[in-house]
């Protein structure tokens, strides 16, 4: 006793030290706390999540008898880092959870929903599958986040803010270039558009290059091409990304959204970038394609400020300075100052400078030093030199100049010093970029059509040369200028005539002149010009002329003509010499002129028989197709020679009639006719025109026959329908966004929408800027909603205070009746317009601290039975042990029990006992003690029973059993009692396989005094368990003598033995009541045939599970009596006398049970039963990156790096069944890479998208057959089960079939057919009839449809629809009804 006070007062002693301490310690704390009666806080608690940002808190008390003002409880982030991928989301594996739950009797597989706006704190779920959205708690745990995409927190069931610095309350947020609370300096904004520019050795081009630890990017294409990546790490490694399908992943290491449209590719990476990437462009059609991107590029050149540098004098008082140096946040190190001043955002650190070296120098010669600077000696500067030319006159060069740091004196000498001393103000650079606008360029605009129709032509183009300012100047090289012009071919065959004389018809001195007359003009393009002819060089008979050829240029920009060589142009160069005929020489007729016809009458008659007219062929049709002509050529040809010679020297008179013939009569190839461009729809900022385009076929031109044809009859490429137009920046206006809806549902309120001043570019994206760029006056933002008067509505006051100073009270507050009106208005109506209020709303209880002793509480608050929801087994001798009421004790006879019941506001004298309805009184078998507790003096048979605690109105019962006696359902392990084992036994199967005595959770054995209330008797609900688990072979066993050798036995052993050294076996185990309750649901729940098996499955599992958290809870005790037991007889117990126990738990695992059960089921000693195959519960199991094992029941996803699939399939039935495989209705066709196992499991090796389907494990035996399917699937388009079966019923009431079949069947039967859906994401699943869409009515809770009663009027084509964002996919069934003879 003295030992125990010394301890007190030592304890307390230590108690007021750490109390000083703390209080001494505590220069932190709050106002509240220092002005308050509050205790010092708490500890903080564990944190709520282990990753991905949780919750603690730390809890205080109140110190005084009155209220303390303020909270008791606060919290604080904790956990802030982020969880492994696979961890997966925290409000999902709330969700999880309660898969293993049953919902309305129906299990379900729970799916998270998230961004509740009403209430984001508590646990909604979807079951998936369904459109069914259940609470299934109020509140989530704490530390889920309130919104995905927000750090926001529940906590205690509210939504708490949090900042980026993960502080709760905290407002701060991440700017654009993820710094917590930055202001948006370290990185810059980059937009951009590129234009694809097909070229036919190029099949890819680069859009934009993407550094590391960007954020925020999106690339928009629309077009028929196609965007890959290309990245780069740090360390050098390359790879490649085709971006081949929708989805996301991750591309070293960063994520990827990838959306791909027939028309258009969406790319999107939040960021940060962990390399460098770069975004190409793969040309897949003609038609031209547009990208536009923007991101935040992070300025990777930063300023850094230096340390001080030495000081100026070692005496004396001098200065030193600190300098600015860029700093490469990729490679760490110091790069040269142009690379900061690259960035505008970037501002060089002021240099600092302070005072040193202070002490006063030692006097020389009397003579005292002169300061390093004052008033009168100028501190050192920086001159520079002028700057050079610059180094390139477009394009960027660099122009350079020296600096210096110089220092004047007293005599204003300026001599050079050491830089280090002009490092208080910035040196100036010495390098810097010139003319860094671009080079002039030439700029080509687009080709004009081709200059005919048909056949071949050219096409033409202007070529500019632009400066960096857009405007059309000079300076381009010649050499790099593009063509202007170019040859076309029109697909369309021509139909012009040849020239109908083959000789010209006109005087050869008449056609020089014409030819004198017509000059050639210098163009862009260098050209042969020539010059005009010279004179013949004879004055008669045949001379020559000449002339000069030049190849030549014109210079747009100067307007000026260049000469060029003559390679320099392209095509024949003219005739440069020519002949020329003089008239005849000699006296012979000459001149051929009208003007002296006198020289033609001498030789008319030898003309006449010299020269005559003749046919000489055929002209080329006029057309290629569609029927044209042919003219016959007449010629002047000398009869002597039979030469060709000028149709003059033929007689006009004479000349024949002319000839024509039809030709090319076969009608024309199909072509493309084009229309006229119709106006731009845009008057700025790039708009579109169209134009008709259609493919023709002309049959007839004489008859103008055409048709019009399909496109794809066309062969030709089909001219463009749309064009751009109108490429310029239109000026900045008002953009306005839809009105949002009103802030009230009724009665007035508010709506909003968006106005921002935009300025739509040439690119034909917007330019967001600032209001003052719009001239005009901003359209309103905001405006107020007229809607509906509100219905009236209660306005409550405030609560009034309590209605006592202490103890229990009630609160009060007023309401009044209140109407909204539309335009925002409230008045006050009269109450009885409002519904009614319940009188709950008006007043409420309030509790305030304990009155004094002499004060009576104004209400009491019933009394409370402190229960304990527990089962308790006991395994060994002992004289006494100590209960709860609200359990259950199965217990060796002899014991002592001791049951207490503990109460709240109730006098314990006032507690009442009673045995199964009978009150109980106190006698020398049974004390009743007025403190609150009963004893029973060595339990006997007849003690069995259920126990009743009463106070007042609140009661608790605690059931007795005893393990032997007369109890026959729960019999003793020993040897004299093997008749009762027996018939324990045959109860006990009896019982677990009796499931239609199952009633609410509750099981009920076979004996005669519990099925006289099957409804009412609770006593006997555990013991077909607790049976079990004394049967099983690893349970713990006391002695198994007699029950009088026992008694003889234990009178010798004394207390104290008992307490002091007998650790072998536990007293009791200990198991919880709601365990149990879940056991015997899970096993009602399972089928007939396998219940026993599963039984002994759960009773292994829950020995174990008891054994082990009992080793646990003794072992915490022992340990906390480290100073009175030794570590031997700590350890000795636990190790020694219970390793028996724990090693039959090993060998008694639930699969050796399961075997072995599994073994007799389908052995020839058991029943004869018909097939069934086992369903696991579990899912698909990844074993590794590249092998899946899953059961029957699932869905397999394959991904890409899937190299095995292995189905099992476990079933049972006597005789044993036989398992086949089937796919998609038709047997597996096994090969090298399909294989069937031993155990009847189906392998698939390297599987490929061709082993998508629906794979399906029949069992048969000769009492029937069983089968159930499996999904193998590619995430993507969704995968119906089908079959191809005709069923045709004139018997059966009920049928049921999968989608697909063909279904003739007599009126009045319900038909149902199965639309057995599996795909990633998951589908949606919609039923039509003759391709209306039925209603969710006619659905079942799977998904198949339920046609109950049919008649003639249902018969048609029933069909079902699956679809997810990656495709859809529908099955139909027809369904005909038989008529009845």
């Amino acid at each position: 006793m003295g030992c125990c006070c010394r301890c007190r007062r030592a304890a307390a002693a230590i108690a007021l030290l750490l109390a000083s301490l703390l209080l001494s310690s505590r220069t932190a704390r709050s106002e509240e706390d220092r002005d308050t009666h509050w205790d010092a806080w708490g500890s903080w608690s564990e944190c709520s999540r282990t990753c991905g940002g949780g919750a603690s808190y730390s809890l205080r008390r109140c110190l005084s008898s009155k209220s303390c003002e303020g909270r008791n409880i606060r919290y604080r982030t904790c956990s802030n880092v982020d969880c492994p991928p696979e961890a997966g989301d925290f409000r999902a594996q709330q969700c999880s959870a309660h898969n293993d739950v049953k919902y309305q009797g129906q299990l379900y597989e729970w799916l998270p929903v998230s961004n509740d706006p009403d209430n984001p704190c508590s646990l909604k779920c979807q079951a998936k599958g369904t459109n069914l959205v259940v609470e299934l708690a109020p509140k989530v745990l704490d530390g889920t986040r309130c919104y995905t995409e927000s750090l926001d927190m529940c906590i205690s069931g509210l939504c708490q803010i949090v900042g980026c610095d993960h502080q709760l309350g905290s407002t701060v947020k991440e700017d654009n270039c993820g710094v917590c609370n930055g202001d948006g300096s370290t990185c810059r904004l980059v937009r951009g558009q590129y234009k694809s520019q097909l070229l036919a050795n190029k099949p890819d081009d680069i859009v934009v290059a993407i550094p590391y630890g960007s954020r925020h990017v999106r690339l928009v294409l629309k077009g028929p091409d196609h965007l890959s990546l290309e990245t780069k790490t740090l360390q050098g490694v390359r790879g490649e990304n085709s971006l081949s399908s929708t989805g996301s992943f991750l591309v070293d290491n960063s994520s990827v959204d990838f959306q791909k449209f027939p028309d258009k590719e969406i790319l999107r990476m939040s960021g940060p970038l962990t390399a460098d990437f770069t975004v190409k462009i793969h040309y897949a059609g003609a038609a031209d394609s547009a990208v536009q991107f923007i991101f935040y590029q992070p300025i990777i050149h930063r300023w850094r400020e230096t340390d001080f540098f030495p000081c100026s004098a070692s005496c004396g008082g001098g200065y030193q300075l600190t300098s600015a140096e860029c700093y490469d946040l990729r490679s760490n190190r110091v790069v040269a100052d142009q690379y900061c001043h690259y960035y505008p955002e970037n501002i060089k650190p002021k240099p600092k400078l302070q005072e040193c070296n202070l002490d006063p120098c030692p006097a020389s010669d009397g003579y005292k030093q002169i300061m390093p600077y004052d008033l009168y000696h100028p501190l050192p500067r920086w001159e520079s030199t002028p700057w050079t030319a610059c180094s390139s006159s477009c394009g960027g060069g660099i122009q350079s100049r020296t600096v210096s740091c110089v220092e004047e004196d007293i005599q204003g000498l300026v001599s050079s010093v050491e830089e280090w001393k002009c490092m208080y103000t910035p040196k100036m650079p010495i390098v810097q970029p010139c003319n860094i606008f671009d080079c002039p360029k030439w700029l080509a605009q687009e080709w004009s059509p081709c200059t005919v129709t048909c056949g071949q032509g050219l096409r033409y183009r202007v070529v500019l040369c632009i400066d960096h300012r857009g405007m059309h100047t000079g300076g381009c090289s010649p050499k790099t200028k593009p063509h202007i012009k170019e040859e076309c071919i029109v697909p369309t065959p021509c139909y012009k005539p040849k020239e109908k004389l083959p000789v010209e018809a006109k005087l050869p001195w008449y056609k020089q002149a014409q030819e004198l007359e017509e000059g050639t003009m210098v163009s862009e393009e260098p050209t042969f010009v020539p010059e005009a002819w010279s004179a013949c060089s004879v004055t008669c008979g045949v001379g020559i002329q000449v002339r000069l050829v030049k190849c030549q240029v014109l210079l747009s920009f100067s307007q000026s003509v260049a000469d060029l060589p003559v390679d320099e142009c392209e095509g024949p160069k003219p005739a440069s010499e020519r002949a020329c005929y003089g008239g005849p020489c000699n006296g012979e007729t000459g001149e051929y002129s009208l003007e002296e016809p006198d020289l033609f009458v001498g030789g008319l008659q030898d003309f006449d028989e010299l020269y005559d007219w003749e046919y000489e062929g055929f002209t080329e049709c006029s057309e290629s197709c569609g029927g044209g002509v042919q003219e016959a050529i007449v010629t002047c040809l000398n009869k002597q020679t039979g030469d060709f010679a000028e149709e003059n020297l033929c007689v006009g008179s004479r000349r024949p009639p002319q000839l024509l013939k039809a030709c090319n009569l076969e009608p024309c190839p199909p072509r493309w006719e084009i229309g006229k461009w119709s106006s731009c729809s845009l008057t700025c900022g790039v708009g579109l025109q169209t134009r008709e385009v259609f493919c023709s076929h002309l049959l007839s031109r004489e008859m103008n026959e055409t048709v019009f044809l399909a496109d794809e009859l066309c062969h030709k490429p089909k001219p463009a329908v749309v064009q751009a137009c109108n490429r310029f920046d239109c000026p900045p206006s008002w953009y306005f966004a839809e009105w949002q809806q009103c802030s009230q549902t009724c009665g007035g309120g508010t709506q909003k929408r968006e106005v921002l001043c935009k300025q739509r570019m040439a690119d034909g994206s917007f330019l967001e800027l600032p209001d003052t760029f719009c001239s005009t006056l901003k359209p309103a933002s905001q405006q107020a909603c007229r809607n509906e008067d509100c219905p009236p509505e209660w306005l409550l006051s405030d609560w009034t205070q309590c209605s006592v100073s202490c103890g229990e009270g009630t609160q009060t507050r007023n309401a009044i009746c209140r109407k909204m009106l539309n335009t925002g208005l409230s008045g006050i109506i009269n109450s009885s317009l409002c519904p009614p209020l319940p009188f709950s709303s008006l007043v409420r209880a309030c509790a305030l601290v304990t009155c004094p002793r002499h004060q009576r509480p104004a209400h009491k608050q019933p009394p409370l039975i402190m229960a304990q929801r527990k089962v308790f087994i006991q395994t060994r001798k002992q004289k006494k042990l100590h209960f709860v009421v609200g359990g259950y004790a199965y217990l060796l006879p002899k014991t002592s029990v001791i049951l207490r019941c503990p109460v709240r506001r109730f006098r314990k004298p006032m507690i009442t006992w009673e045995k199964d309805g009978k009150r109980l009184i106190s006698s020398v078998h049974v004390t009743i003690a007025p403190y609150g507790y009963m004893k029973i003096h060595r339990l006997k048979p007849s003690d069995t029973g259920m126990y009743t605690c009463t106070a007042g109105p609140a009661k608790e019962h605690f059931v007795i059993k005893l393990i032997g006696g007369h109890n026959k359902r729960i019999a003793t392990m020993s040897a004299g009692m093997k008749e009762e084992e027996a018939t324990r036994k045959s109860s006990l199967n009896e019982a677990m396989h009796a499931q239609e005595k199952h009633l609410n959770g509750i099981l009920f054995n076979g004996s005669k005094t519990e099925k006289r209330g099957l409804l009412t008797d609770t006593s006997s609900q555990y013991d077909d368990i607790i049976s079990r688990l004394l049967e099983y072979r690893g349970w713990p066993r006391d002695s198994t003598e007699p029950l009088d050798v026992q008694d003889s036995t234990e009178r010798n052993i004394s207390s104290e033995e008992d307490q002091g050294q007998d650790y072998n076996l536990p007293f009791t185990m200990v198991a919880s009541r709601d365990h149990l309750d879940g056991i015997l649901r899970n096993l009602s729940q399972q089928p007939e045939e396998l219940k026993d098996v599963y039984s002994k499955q759960l009773i292994s599992q829950l020995a174990h599970e008891i054994f082990k958290s009992h080793l646990e809870h003794q072992e915490s005790l022992f340990k906390t009596r480290g100073s009175s037991v030794s570590s031997a007889s700590v350890e000795f117990p636990f190790s020694k006398h219970f390793s028996e126990f724990t090693s039959s738990l090993r060998t008694s695992s639930a699969e050796a049970h399961l075997s072995t059960s599994l073994e007799l089921i389908n052995g020839s000693r058991g029943p004869h039963r018909k097939p069934a195959i086992l369903k696991k519960i579990s899912a698909a199991q990844q074993l590794s990156a590249s092998e899946v094992v899953t059961h029957l029941g699932h869905t397999v996803v394959l991904a890409s790096g899937t190299l095995s699939i292995l189905l099992h399939c476990e079933a049972v039935g006597n005789p044993k069944p036989a398992i086949n495989w089937a796919k998609n209705g038709e047997a597996v066709e096994y090969s090298e890479r399909i294989l069937l196992q031993p155990d009847d499991s189906l392998q698939i090796l390297e599987p490929v998208e061709a082993d998508v389907g629906f794979y399906t494990c029949n069992a048969t035996n000769a009492l029937g057959s069983d089968s159930v399917s499996i999904a193998v699937t590619l995430a993507g388009k969704p995968l119906i089960k089908t079959s191809r079966a005709t069923l045709i019923n004139k018997d059966f009431p009920t049928i049921a079939v999968d989608i697909g079949s063909t279904v003739k069947t007599i009126p009045g039967t319900n038909v149902t057919i199965n639309c057995q859906v599996a795909g990633v994401p998951e589908a949606e699943l919609a039923w039509f009839r003759n391709k209306i869409k039925l209603s969710p009515d006619h659905y079942l809770h799977d998904g198949s449809l339920l046609i109950a009663n049919i008649s003639l009027s249902d018969q048609g084509l029933y069909s079902c629809r699956a679809a997810n964002i990656r495709g859809e996919m529908t099955e139909s069934t027809q369904l005909l009804v038989l008529a009845i003879l």
